[in-house]
């Protein structure tokens, strides 16, 4: 038995540093042990290293020695995500809630797995469960993790989101010590230390490599503190050379994490993730630099005591929403999110996306757990308005696809008339997006890099006004965009504006086609095709602005002084 036990230890140390591989070595000469915490553990690390098919056996083995053991339905419905067998794990994550019917965390996978397989049948009726439980909740309880990214894609109260932010934030800090106190002094270069997972070929990279590249480099001074992939892409070449130093932490646990943080003397740690898959952000529960930031990753609170700022604008994070933060609000005087001016668009032909010529082609490039039936309501009354439109739609998996054609024949809507994509290469996905007409945004969660690759391939986006971060980021980037009659006030007036638009599209292309056959000069074709850059990408504009608004952040931090809101615009605070 202590065997066991010295096993066990050594497996969750090595799982806690995030070596699963290294777990797995230790687990399986054992996998006949009849453990239900030894075959989870293996279960988990199997998964959590690339072997997810492997996984599913010590899951199930350990569910037949503890029928009720939470954790190896948690994992063993993360596992079945992960091999599309979405419907599956939403059956497991129900099975959570009926096992902890008083849990945030079991009434929030439960929501947010049946939102990924688009199966809406309980929709109220888990928004109802979930917003009970996260009440009844003692505001001081940290004893599970809540699941803030489930709630901010669902209808929720920008209270309810803070509140699980805490409860998320204390549950996963517990027991990680803060390092001795260092103070903030008056220096001539500022070094920022950036943490996230995400520096290789992933969204959050390609948002914010422009901006790391155009920066100051004789006032500030950057430190990636990776503990993702090294996957060699171009992308992560560009973001190694827009650096002083990328330090891979992927073997460190939080703790060891924040040690080296500080050991580097990072002035500034800036947190990519927040509150999303693979986060690690409760490293700065340590408090390894003087001054802590949220940035990018996730649309709301962190709930965390230990994070000084949020980086927001006027419009995702308006200061009259500073009660719903932990953090205090930082806005930038553009919107929040870069982008890269250096990326060319070529549009891929339609004949070569299964896309009808004559066809009105509305994008939906958001993932299926964006999509809520009020959502798609609207879409489909679009689609009984404009006859010649067709939705292409993000695939979600083919039970997800089917689950939505079946939604939209339930709606009178032939199902042929959608069309789904394949996930691809990020370079490929921008590229195919200048076939659409207009894109479709999704509400109460906006699309975030999904609204800015849209308008980057030229296409333009229509999104519904919502309340809080995660509602309003695709009218931050419209209004950047000047494009603010995108940006509507009630379903009624979005689907009037999708509708005129598209009508305007075909209008238009028809005009062109015109246009074209008239051209000879296929190279001057081509060139007209490609969609320009827009104007408001401006990465050193960006880059001027962050760097400000970090200097006035070290500034109060040498003066002695607290955390406090700093108003785009002002420099006072």
């Amino acid at each position: 038995m202590d065997a066991l036990k010295d096993l066990l230890r050594n497996a969750l140390h090595e799982m806690g540093r995030g070596r699963y591989a290294e777990a797995v070595a230790l687990l399986e000469p054992h996998a006949q042990v009849a453990s239900s915490e030894l075959q989870r553990y293996l279960g988990e690390s199997l998964r959590r290293s690339g072997r997810v098919q492997d996984a599913i056996g010590p899951l199930m083995q350990a569910l037949a020695l503890k029928i009720d053991d939470v954790d190896a339905y948690l994992q063993l419905a993360f596992a079945l995500q992960s091999l599309q067998m979405k419907a599956e794990a939403a059956e497991c994550f129900r099975t959570v809630a009926a096992l902890r019917p008083d849990s945030v965390m079991a009434q929030a996978y439960q929501a947010h797995g049946d939102q990924q397989c688009a199966r809406w049948l309980d929709f109220d009726e888990n928004l109802r469960a979930l917003h009970a439980v996260i009440r009844a909740k003692p505001d001081d309880a940290d004893d599970e993790f809540g699941v803030p990214f489930a709630l901010a894609t669902l209808p929720h109260a920008a209270a309810d989101l803070l509140k699980v932010a805490r409860l998320s934030t204390r549950f996963l800090s517990r027991g990680i010590a803060a390092l001795p106190p260092v103070t903030a002094i008056a220096k001539p270069k500022l070094r920022i230390g950036y943490l996230s997972s995400d520096f290789h070929a992933h969204a959050t990279a390609a948002l914010m490599v422009e901006v790391l590249e155009c920066r100051d480099r004789e006032r500030f001074e950057v430190l990636l503190f990776s503990h993702g992939p090294d996957d060699g892409s171009p992308l992560q070449q560009r973001l190694r050379a827009s650096c002083e130093r990328f330090i891979d932490v992927g073997d460190l646990d939080p703790a060891g994490i924040a040690a080296r943080m500080r050991a580097e003397g990072v002035d500034i740690a800036v947190d990519l993730k927040g509150h999303t898959a693979g986060s690690r952000f409760i490293a700065l529960a340590a408090r390894p630099a003087p001054v802590q930031v949220a940035w990018l990753g996730f649309p709301g609170t962190c709930g965390a005591d230990f994070i000084d700022y949020v980086i927001g604008d006027a419009i995702v994070t308006p200061l009259a929403d500073a009660p719903f933060y932990a953090e205090r609000i930082a806005q930038l005087p553009r919107c929040y999110q870069p982008g890269d001016a250096t990326r060319r668009i070529v549009p891929t032909p339609r004949a070569e996306l299964d896309l009808p010529d004559d066809a009105i082609v509305l994008l939906s490039a958001n993932v299926v757990l964006k999509i809520t039936p009020t959502v798609f309501d609207a879409w489909m009354t679009i689609l009984h308005r404009l006859p010649q439109a067709l939705l292409w739609q993000l695939s979600g998996g083919e039970q997800a696809d089917a689950q939505l054609r079946a939604e939209a024949a339930s709606r009178g809507i032939a199902p042929e008339r959608i069309v789904f994509m394949p996930p691809v290469g990020m370079a490929e996905h921008w590229n195919r997006l200048a076939a659409a007409d207009v894109a479709l945004d999704t509400w109460p969660c906006n699309g975030h890099t999904t609204t800015s690759d849209a308008l980057a391939a030229g296409v333009p986006v229509v999104t519904l006004r919502g309340d809080g971060f995660a509602s309003r980021v695709a009218e931050s980037l419209l209004v950047q965009a000047g494009l603010f009659g995108l940006v509507c006030d009630t379903p009624e007036a979005y689907v009037d504006k999708v509708c005129a638009l598209a009508s305007r599209a075909v209008q238009a292309d028809q005009a062109d086609q015109a246009d074209q056959a008239d051209q000879a000069d296929q190279a001057d074709q081509a060139a007209r095709a490609t969609p320009a850059i827009p104007a408001w990408i401006d990465s050193t504009a960006f880059a001027r602005d962050l760097e400000a608004l970090y200097e006035r952040m070290w500034t109060r931090a040498v003066a002695g002084l607290p955390p406090e809101a700093l108003q785009a615009g002002r420099s006072g605070n």
